[in-house]
């Protein structure tokens, strides 16, 4: 069966280090039902040796999930994809992306780009040891290196080893003299490159990534490409989803941000027994209530009450006054 007909990855919401946790896709997935969600990049010793259960787990209603790896050991990376597969996990995912230098240091993500053999190499063994899908998320270049011939040649590789989908991220990696962050912003867009490599590669799944955040930009890409990723502006108006179900998914029934909340209290109610403090998962719904009449209240209230190590259930029911108080008020001025 095609890759493409097993997975819907027409819309999907990037890895984010520190954002998209188990807690955050659980929030997310109360807006869409059809988005492609990715777990933040988890180190391959770290999944093979650490605390699997804190580590990798989720909640079923997450799914359909992808786990995005970071590695370069292929042994390592043949395990940790069969463990991905074991758990569950729709696909796994590895990252070719990430500029820090941590992560270089660690030989992963983005400085990999220079390695397409040993990438080749690492992807061959994920692929024999599973059979989810082994996906790549990568750069379109790094340096002064952004050459279509280059990036064509490295995802010819790894197709040849086995891999179908590539999620372009249309920036370069500037592996140093830039942060993480300078990374995501500094290096000029390039989506005409990401098209280019759809158009001589066909029958590859290709899924554009980098500033998309809006309904029109979202189609002008599916004109050309697979598939979109949507990063940063998601995790600050995470209610956007709403109406990506809406325009993109023709989704008819969708929840109101009062009901997001709702369904999110029960959650909490059922995280705080177990000992998860109430801000873990809190702080995802920063923008919850993003260009609405009193974000601001909403904002300034998590971040008096919440940012403290406050576990106390009633906590929430506080919270719940205000996410109804500001619904209502929205409401009555539409």
């Amino acid at each position: 069966m095609d890759i493409k007909n097993k997975i819907n990855r027409k819309i999907s919401v990037a890895p984010m280090m520190d954002c998209t946790d188990r807690h955050d896709r659980f929030f997310l997935r109360l807006m869409s039902k059809n988005v492609m969600l990715y777990t933040e990049m988890v180190a391959t010793k770290s999944a093979i040796h650490g605390d699997r259960k804190k580590i990798l787990s989720y909640s079923p209603e997450e799914k359909p999930l992808a786990l995005q790896v970071g590695g370069s050991d292929k042994e390592e990376l043949s395990e940790v994809a069969k463990i991905a597969e074991d758990m569950g996990y729709d696909e796994i995912n590895i990252n070719l992306g990430c500029p820090s230098k941590k992560v270089q240091k660690n030989m992963f993500g983005a400085c990999l780009m220079k390695e397409p053999d040993l990438v080749a190499e690492c992807i061959n063994e994920m692929v024999n040891s599973c059979k989810i899908p082994v996906t790549a998320k990568t750069r379109i270049g790094f340096d002064n290196e952004e050459r279509f011939e280059y990036l064509n040649n490295f995802i010819h590789k790894m197709r040849d080893a086995g891999t179908k989908t590539f999620i372009l991220h249309a920036r370069k990696a500037m592996l140093t003299g830039l942060s993480p962050k300078q990374n995501l912003n500094i290096p000029k867009l390039n989506y005409n490159m990401v098209y280019e490599i759809k158009k001589q590669n066909p029958e590859l799944e290709i899924i554009i990534n980098g500033g998309i955040s809006k309904i029109d930009e979202i189609n002008k890409h599916l004109n050309h490409c697979d598939g979109v990723m949507i990063g940063r502006s998601i995790y600050q108006n995470p209610y956007s989803l709403v109406e990506i179900e809406k325009e993109i998914f023709n989704t008819e029934v969708n929840p109101t941000r009062e009901q997001v909340a709702e369904q999110l209290l029960e959650y909490v109610g059922k995280e705080v027994k177990l000992g998860t403090k109430v801000n873990h998962i809190m702080r995802h719904t920063v923008g919850l209530y993003h260009g609405q009449k009193g974000s601001k209240e909403w904002k300034r209230y998590l971040s008096d009450n919440l940012m403290a190590r406050e576990s106390d259930f009633q906590k929430t029911k506080h919270i719940m006054t205000i996410v109804q108080n500001n619904e209502k008020a929205n409401q009555a001025n539409t």
